[in-house]
């Protein structure tokens, strides 16, 4: 059994070659093999969010605070609120951040294979980010 204390694993920047605007990870769980397992818990300020990407095995998201977007390859922008919970199918290109005027936060959940829980795609137009919600 591994208990990490809180406070024991410090927040980090998420790293701007997959992020636009500053979104904050804190590492929950990643678990060692043959456990797949891996959960952060990130904050997006307004305007900030993810590149396009996909996961290999799918990914679960659970809005704790805010307001956010979220949107599918060819889908309608969604706004997402605390206590929606989000299934995105794997391989399923995607991205994700908090709305224009609010910052979001969820715990993202997924899982690896061979090593790998995301691949990530080209950043997010502003365009494609203002975009209408239903749209």
């Amino acid at each position: 059994m591994d208990i990490h204390p809180a406070g024991s694993r410090p927040t980090r920047r998420a790293p701007k070659e997959y992020f636009t605007g500053t979104v904050w990870q804190d590492p929950i769980a990643a678990a060692p093999a043959p456990a797949r397992v891996v959960v952060n818990s990130v904050s997006f300020e307004p305007g900030a969010r993810t590149n396009w990407h996909s996961h290999p095995l799918g990914q679960t998201l659970y809005v704790i605070s805010g307001l956010g977007r979220v949107q599918t390859k060819g889908g309608p922008i969604r706004e997402i609120r605390p206590g929606d919970v989000v299934w995105i199918p794997p391989g399923e290109k995607h991205w994700h951040g908090g709305s224009p005027t609010n910052g979001m936060t969820h715990l993202a959940m997924q899982e690896s294979l061979d090593g790998s829980h995301a691949t990530w795609m080209e950043p997010v137009t502003d365009a494609e980010y203002s975009a209408k919600v239903g749209e």
